[in-house]
């Protein structure tokens, strides 16, 4: 049982409960938005490329281009870094930007209405996903980071009345099957991603059968 509080096990908990705390802030846009796709960063970071060069009037080749090329150094940076940094980081946008975010989710018509920008909201959002994709490379893998991204939001939706709740919600089901999948993955010698994965997607049919 001791071994389970190792030095290794500390980091491993640390790092995933810091990925499931901002990937359950960003499902939830994920969801809200209909942009479950965007877990793919690179890709994405394409067409992020085609809309900052028609903004700065340069050509497209040039723009996604550079993009692609700056993505690619990031998450190589980002997936040696502290992964708690880009959570915070992360976080403290959406925080800052809430209210904007929210009403900008619900219609680019009525956030523009009210003096805010659809699409740059819709930017950031992109740019906060590219950041929490870097960052959690090493911890759910390439491939599960676009299912640690709906799977718990997608739980939390079943439970929460507000977005609020359902951040908080979201978070909470991303951070128990984190630590669930890691000690299955330590005491079964189970792969961790996929451990993650199968926590979180156990706490989702549960959600769902309690709904029902």
């Amino acid at each position: 049982m001791a071994e389970v509080f190792s030095e290794f096990m500390i980091r491993a908990m640390a790092a995933g409960l810091g990925v499931a705390l901002v990937t359950g802030v960003l499902g939830c846009f994920v969801l809200w938005r209909r942009m479950v796709y965007f877990g793919d960063a690179l890709s994405h970071a394409s067409i992020l490329g085609v809309a900052m060069a028609a903004g700065f009037g340069v050509s497209v080749y040039l723009g996604v281009a550079g993009v692609a090329i700056f993505m690619a150094f990031a998450l190589v940076t980002l997936t040696t870094r502290w992964v708690w940094g880009g959570a915070i980081g992360v976080i403290s946008v959406i925080a800052l930007r809430w209210r904007k975010l929210i009403v900008s989710t619900v219609s680019e018509d009525l956030a523009a209405s009210v003096g805010v920008s659809g699409k740059v909201e819709k930017l950031i959002m992109t740019l906060c996903l590219a950041v929490v994709v870097g960052a959690a490379l090493k911890t759910v893998g390439a491939l599960l980071i676009t299912a640690f991204l709906v799977i718990p939001a997608a739980a939390a939706r079943a439970m929460a009345a507000t977005p609020e709740a359902m951040v908080g919600v979201s978070s909470a089901v991303g951070m128990i099957g984190a630590v669930g999948g890691l000690s299955a993955s330590y005491y079964w010698d189970w792969p961790a991603g996929p451990a993650m994965i199968a926590a979180c997607a156990a706490l989702f049919v549960a959600s769902r059968l309690k709904s029902v």
